[in-house]
């Protein structure tokens, strides 16, 4: 039997949702905010259904300059299923795997706070009405990316919630809860723009200043060394909401109810860095594209092969065939007159860059992808945010001098529910000190530096990387490693292969599906050009819980290694489930 884990040590709080919202009390006699969603508002759609999620258009606001709770949530679902999900016609959702029928029944909704944190995380219960009672299964869903707490609706609810699972959700101590500076204006507890006697969920310290202060950047908490305990938290709030929803059959304990962990990309990680806690509080784990780093061969963090990517992708692309962005042939030019590349000309210059990243374990399949996130500027955007959150700074106290500036107050209403969690993006804005100079470069190689310099911000920067280094997952515990071949932002050889061979080697059961042209953003296949050469991973997570389900039934074992060989459906052609080819029971 499992053991109960650590005390929740949470601290809970209230905000007005209004409309059919209710404050109840847990065991605690902590109020958690609770919401009826049925009819045309259920709980995995939002009554948008297919229809609805599938437009490229976000549902409106009737008042774009105040938009209600409901209007909020709403399109704070349709962003989270768009900004993951594969919702075109010819993709399959709906059809070849996944499920968009209404779910009906409640929201548990409040914070939680971390012991010795300064700022609460975000965790939201989706509890359905077919909950089923004597499977009692609770699937913890931790957000990708920074996104808000709905940031993994596609991965965990889509599973569990048509299943008769109760899911419950962590924005993993980031998500969109942003702070205008200057107006003093954040945002409540229920998405709702609100100056300070509104409780905004995040208010930075200091609290004033020109521009706007992002959760994940400048909480001052380093969020990302703490993943696993947001999910343990999560799963913790999630029994409390089930003891809340159905008093007759509490308590609901981690003895009684199945507790499965789920996420993609930094939802990923975090769910592998649960899987390493103490007790037995965690039944099973499924983890897709994983940000996660462990003390191993070939393994690199994050921050630092985005910060050799920001600098050398841009060169190296044209000694691919692909096109580099504006930045690309000063970028060549500068590291060749400092000795970082060899090349008198530029295409030798490009052909060294491309050396450079091959000789540091960039495999083919993964910078081919990468062109993508070069020029989307990912990477800059990526290494500000996180730079920022490792060294713990304010935010006036970037390491390199970076800042976030309100570009469109208009957008400011909406920054709950569109808001990525990493800037720019819905009216806000990077603000280099050195982008008009030589287009951006020199704050490039400042933010390589914290990496590889030894100054003091540098070493503050190195520490806070230091504490999002993983462990093994705990003995026992069944775990499913889910990654594309072809993933171009967390490529599997620095993240997921030298995770499962320490694991592998350490005697964990950990199983690995490796999947051919799957690469890191399934909401990307939507466009024509990605969708010729790649094929989704949402399938996959699926077909992995499934195993893990049946596994944790006792009708299956768990499943085999596999390297999946799936087809991109072409152009202009439908994908097939024989596209898919994926591993069965």
């Amino acid at each position: 039997m499992k053991k109960t884990s650590a005390m929740f040590a949470t601290t809970l709080m209230l905000a007005a949702l209004g409309g059919s919202a209710s404050a109840e009390e847990n065991s605690a006699h902590t109020p958690v905010l609770v919401s009826a969603h049925r009819g045309a508002d259920d709980l995995l759609t939002a009554g948008l259904g297919w229809e609805g999620l599938s437009n490229p258009l976000p549902p409106a606001f009737a008042d774009s300059a105040k938009p209600t709770a409901a209007e909020l949530r709403r399109r704070a679902i349709w962003s989270s299923w768009r900004g993951i999900a594969d919702l075109s016609s010819s993709g399959g959702y709906g059809q070849l795997y996944g499920a968009l029928g209404a779910v009906p029944g409640r929201e548990y909704s409040s914070l939680a706070k971390l012991p010795g944190a300064s700022q609460p995380h975000r965790v939201l219960a989706q509890v359905p009405d077919n909950f089923d009672h004597d499977k009692r299964c609770l699937v913890v869903a931790a957000a990708s990316g920074s996104r808000g707490v709905y940031g993994a609706i596609a991965v965990g609810a889509a599973w569990g919630l048509p299943r008769g699972c109760a899911v419950v959700h962590t924005d993993k101590g980031a998500g969109s809860d942003y702070f205008d500076l200057e107006a003093g204006l954040g945002i409540g507890l229920d998405g709702q723009l609100v100056g300070a006697e509104g409780a905004p969920v995040f208010v930075p310290e200091p609290s004033n200043g020109p521009g706007v202060a992002v959760k994940h950047a400048h909480s001052r908490d380093r969020p990302e060394s703490d993943w696993g305990r947001h999910v343990q938290e999560a799963a913790e709030f999630g029994l409390k909401a089930l003891g809340m929803a159905f008093p007759d059959a509490a308590p609901f304990t981690f003895d009684n109810t199945r507790i499965i962990a789920t996420g993609i990309s930094n939802g990923g990680g975090a769910v592998l860095r649960a899987a390493e806690l103490e007790g037995d509080w965690l039944d099973g784990v499924v983890a897709g594209e994983p940000n996660i780093y462990i003390d191993a061969p070939g393994s690199r963090t994050l921050y630092d092969y985005a910060s050799e990517a920001a600098l050398l992708m841009p060169c190296a692309l044209p000694a691919l065939g692909l096109p580099a962005p504006v930045n690309g042939e000063a970028l060549c030019k500068r590291l060749a007159a400092q000795g970082v590349l060899q090349g008198e000309t530029l295409a030798e210059q490009q052909r060294s860059a491309l050396a450079k990243l091959k000789a540091s374990g960039w495999e083919d399949a993964a910078l081919h992808a990468a062109a993508s996130t070069t020029g989307f500027d990912m990477w800059r955007a990526v290494l500000v945010t996180y730079a920022s959150a490792y060294a713990g700074s304010a935010h006036d106290a970037h390491p390199c001098g970076y800042r976030f500036a309100l570009a469109d107050a208009a957008a400011r209403p909406s920054w709950w529910s569109d808001a990525s969690g990493i800037p720019p993006g819905t009216g806000v804005q990077i603000v280099d000190p050195a982008a008009a100079e030589d287009m951006g470069i020199t704050g490039l190689e400042c933010l390589r530096a914290l990496w590889t310099g030894n100054s003091p911000a540098a070493r503050a920067v190195q520490q806070g990387v230091a504490g999002t280094h993983a462990k093994l997952p705990h003995p026992g515990l069944p775990v499913i490693v889910v990654h594309g071949k072809a993933d171009g932002l967390i490529p599997q050889a620095f993240s997921s292969v030298p995770y499962v061979a320490a694991a592998r080697s350490a005697g964990r059961d950990v199983r690995f599906w490796q999947v051919e042209n799957a690469q890191h953003f399934d909401a990307f296949l939507a466009l024509p050009q990605f969708a010729a050469h790649y094929v989704p991973l949402l399938p996959y997570m699926y077909a992995a819980l499934d195993r893990l389900d049946a596994y944790l039934d006792g009708k299956a074992a768990l499943p085999a290694d596999a390297e999946i060989a799936a087809h991109a459906r072409g152009e202009g052609k439908a994908l097939r489930v024989e596209d898919l080819a994926i591993p069965r029971l």
